[in-house]
């Protein structure tokens, strides 16, 4: 037997529409970077791009566990020594709440040249209802919230 490779020729990229509407950010997070990997389907290969695309919709409405919306904070640094900066995630919540998903997804992909040159590119991520994907045809795409 022979182990099967993926080709170029055999990708095939979907598109899914997850509502991010009272999942956990950790849970959801994990779930769309596997779906931007490709690990959920059977021809995943590492070194090749053949995962989905995923719109995210109601980035606003995330859930956050525990005191995270108070104490968790961002790390930034300008290179500059005593330079870092550290923003709270309540204003980043308020101001773009798109910016936190896509910072958790992000933190979840392999940290390589094919995350950085092609995965980022996969995940659309929409404060409210409305997105501008509507042509490709997404899927539903529905995430178990464990009560």
């Amino acid at each position: 037997m022979n182990t099967f490779s993926a080709k170029p020729a055999d990708l095939h990229h979907d598109w899914h529409l997850v509502d991010a509407a009272g999942v956990p950010l950790g849970r959801l997070a994990s779930t769309v970077a596997q779906l931007i990997r490709g690990k959920h389907k059977p021809t995943f290969t590492p070194h090749l791009d053949g995962g989905d695309y995923v719109v995210i919709v109601n980035a606003a409405k995330v859930k956050l566990t525990g005191r995270k919306l108070d104490q968790k904070r961002y790390f930034k640094h300008s290179g500059y020594m005593g330079h870092e900066q550290f923003v709270p995630l309540k204003p980043v919540m308020g101001e773009h709440p798109e910016r936190v998903i896509e910072r958790a997804v992000f933190g979840m992909l392999p940290k390589n040249s094919l995350a950085k040159q092609r995965l980022r590119g996969k995940l659309k991520v929409y404060a409210g209802e409305v997105h501008p994907h509507q042509a490709q045809q997404p899927k539903p795409f529905a995430i178990k919230v464990s009560t």
